[in-house]
């Protein structure tokens, strides 16, 4: 924030001016009075980060898992890398079982990149949801969208392939309206929003212009008929807005903040915390 300015709220508003709660408040949508509510999916990344510090078996990702959906939490999510850094191939299977078995309303959401071992795993275990995401090896986490025009003749088959074994199929975009169109043609159901722009943005003024690309990106999705996800660094904070600005929003993925405040409240107690900032009465 530069010195001096005062993003605090005058007498009588509600929001600080400029910020990304004001923001959602402009465009008619206040975050204590949402139309809809965007569903929670748990991703459980960080627990396995934690797990693979040591060679023993816990925490428990499955066990995790378990307690996120006894918590109401509406899916799960993973996304196993190439080099099993977080997420193992073993955890995959396990996790499916899990839904499957206890908690089959539930939704089950594979992320990552379609190399020959992810494209095997996801036919193998047949997720209700595959998100395709552009990262390699290298990169510590996912940090940008699909060129998808650039990558039209790769992804067009691709997400054929997967529909055609009964999978609802997302695309990891930046918050670029122009993505909206393109995803539509190549014949994805949903987009995935990468958030990590507005969640990491720490300035009010400059977060509702984050705030903003998002808007007209999840906008831009439901005049092309698409469904609408977000995910990258939400939280408790800022994740309110973000709903209450996109009321279409079906789902946003949610586990390294998520699991920090597990740490404070418990992971039960977390979900329902993040239930809550989605819209939902607890």
């Amino acid at each position: 924030m530069e010195a001096g300015l005062d993003a605090s709220p005058r007498r009588g508003q509600k929001y600080a001016p400029g910020s990304a709660e004001g923001f959602a408040a402009d465009a008619g949508a206040l975050p204590d009075d949402r139309a809809m509510t965007a569903k929670l999916s748990v991703n459980l990344n960080a627990i396995a980060y934690l797990r693979n510090r040591r060679d023993l078996p816990w925490p428990s990702v499955t066990g995790i898992g378990r307690i996120a959906l006894e918590a109401g939490a509406h899916g799960l999510t993973v996304h196993p890398r190439p080099d099993e850094r977080h997420i193992r191939r073993s955890d995959v299977p396990e996790l499916a079982k899990l839904i499957a078995d206890e908690f089959p309303d539930r939704e089950f959401n594979i992320e990552g990149n379609p190399d020959a071992r992810f494209i095997e795993t996801v036919e193998a275990i047949r997720p209700t949801q595959v998100t395709l995401v552009p990262d390699d090896i290298r990169q510590s986490t996912s940090d940008h969208g699909w060129d998808i025009a650039a990558h039209r003749d790769f992804l067009q088959p691709m997400i054929a392939r997967f529909q055609a074994a009964g999978l609802r199929v997302s695309l990891f975009v930046d918050p670029d309206p122009a993505a909206a169109a393109l995803a539509r043609e190549v014949g994805a159901d949903r987009i995935e929003i990468f958030t990590g722009p507005y969640g990491g943005c720490l300035d009010p003024a400059e977060q509702a212009g984050e705030l903003a690309k998002v808007v007209a990106t999840g906008n831009a999705a439901r005049d092309a008929g698409l469904g609408l996800n977000a995910g990258h660094d939400l939280t408790l904070d800022n994740l309110p807005p973000l709903v209450a600005a996109l009321p279409h929003l079906a789902e946003v993925s949610i586990g390294h903040a998520l699991t920090g405040d597990a740490l404070r409240f418990g992971m039960g107690d977390a979900v329902l915390r993040y239930r809550e900032a989605c819209g939902e009465t607890i």
